[in-house]
């Protein structure tokens, strides 16, 4: 086979060849792309909604990576007042729920279930109500056997404080805050698998930084 031929063949072949490892890379650049940005995106757009729809996504946050410690305070339905520094050096679960919701009614057995577990075991529950006045709150709680508390927050102040790191719409959402206060996990949606919620807690109170 002439010199030329051959070179014009092989120069075809590696060009080819190329091309099908650029469509590749773009192809999985695309991909990667949508299955990371899918929720970046609803967060940034600041639409007229304000809200991301609640679907059970589990984020975990590397302890490096952690924001600045949640700072806030609130009334319970019973009238006591808490603040975020008062959970410091322990895990605090924070749950946004409201009565009416139906995945809040779904999840609270197995939200109590927890709570129970971890009593007196370095970590604390802590519901914070989104809609409703004290009295509902109250009782939905003895309708469900809830004995962890929850704070009434028709005035967005805990939502607030959590502003970046959780949709106040998103209800159900949970949050599991570690010793030092940072957001170390997140359930946005109804907790579905119990156990998922019950291996985020226990990693973060195992947690020693």
């Amino acid at each position: 086979m002439p010199d030329s031929l051959f070179t014009r063949i092989l120069s075809a072949r590696t060009s080819r060849r190329l091309r099908a490892f650029g469509a590749a890379l773009a192809l999985a650049g695309l991909l990667a792309g949508c299955s990371s940005d899918t929720w970046a995106k609803q967060y940034a757009a600041g639409d007229s909604k304000q809200y991301i729809a609640g679907d059970g996504t589990v984020t975990e946050i590397a302890a490096e990576n952690r924001g600045t410690p949640v700072s806030f305070t609130a009334t319970t339905e019973s009238g006591t007042s808490v603040g975020s520094s008062q959970y410091l050096g322990q895990v605090l679960v924070l749950n946004f729920w409201y009565a009416g919701c139906a995945p809040c009614r779904a999840e609270a057995p197995a939200l109590q279930t927890l709570s129970a577990k971890y009593a007196d075991k370095g970590a604390s529950f802590l519901g914070v109500n989104v809609r409703d006045q004290a009295d509902t709150a109250l009782s939905f709680e003895k309708s469900f056997g809830i004995t962890y508390p929850s704070v009434i927050d028709t005035d967005g102040g805990v939502q607030l404080a959590l502003a970046g790191l959780v949709a106040p719409n998103a209800v159900p959402t949970t949050l599991v805050i570690d010793k030092q206060g940072r957001v170390a996990a997140r359930i946005l949606g109804q907790t579905t698998e119990p156990s998922i919620l019950d291996t985020l807690i226990s990693g973060a109170v195992a947690e020693t930084n």
